[in-house]
């Protein structure tokens, strides 16, 4: 069988947090968010070749013994009908899976999670929980039930996961930030991701100056003393990644 994969990084050093794991990219999204910079996969998947699945495995088979896993991104990956056959072509090669989504589909990620299929989660969640914060994050109207069913299937699925918020200046301020961390509180890990105004969706997010680093340090204190108020000193400065999207 073969798959849509429209890119494919071969190793990569920060798509997995403590591994080294190969990167496959899937197109398609169903959100729209205004500082995307992978947007080209969203809105013109047919621009990029598609990678032949059979130089994927091989690829991992050389590879075994070096990288750590797989992980699979977008777009967003729960779209693809075919997801669980991919993934298990994946684990037949002994390797262990981490997964990248938006959580809008809580029925795909339940049933991975229950197969077995994936080892890890990252989980984007955009904003706050209200309908008009999510809309000017992820640039359509989200189901916020689906998403909120989301983030409770990871804090109860005994997998390795984090959620993660890309902090984009004019889109959310630290205000934000302390409501979204109330409303997931007990989640293991919320990381503030860096806003890059490179290449994004909607250009006039490139005039967008970046939040320093100092202050998206201080809203991660803030965030990691409300998701777990004795452990605050347990979430280091390296949880610090640049955007996902």
């Amino acid at each position: 069988m073969d798959f849509p994969v429209k890119g494919f990084l071969e190793t990569s050093f920060v798509d997995w947090p403590g591994k080294i794991a190969s990167v496959l990219f899937l197109p398609r999204c169903n959100f729209r968010c205004p500082y995307c910079h992978n947007h080209e996969l969203v809105t013109d998947p047919g621009r990029f070749p598609t990678v032949p699945f059979h130089h994927i495995l091989e690829t991992l088979r050389q590879y075994r013994g070096w990288i750590d896993g797989v992980c699979i991104s977008g777009g967003e990956p729960t779209l693809l009908p075919s997801l669980p056959e991919l993934i298990a072509c994946i684990k037949q090669e002994a390797m262990l899976v981490k997964l990248d989504t938006n959580g809008s589909h809580p029925r795909v990620l339940e049933s991975l999670i229950n197969a077995h299929l994936i080892d890890c989660v990252a989980m984007d969640v955009k904003a706050p929980l209200d309908p008009e914060a999510y809309a000017r994050c992820c640039g359509v109207s989200a189901d916020l039930d689906d998403i909120m069913e989301s983030v409770n299937l990871l804090k109860a699925s005994g997998l390795p996961y984090e959620f993660r918020t890309t902090v984009a200046p004019t889109f959310l301020n630290e205000e934000d930030l302390i409501r979204l961390a109330h409303q997931i509180k007990g989640a293991r890990k919320l990381t503030l991701q860096h806003f890059s105004p490179a290449h994004t969706l909607d250009p006039r997010c490139r005039t967008i100056v970046p939040y320093p680093e100092s202050r998206i340090r201080v809203m991660q204190e803030a965030v990691n003393s409300i998701l777990k108020p004795d452990s605050a000193a347990d979430h280091p400065d390296a949880s610090l990644y640049l955007q996902a999207g």
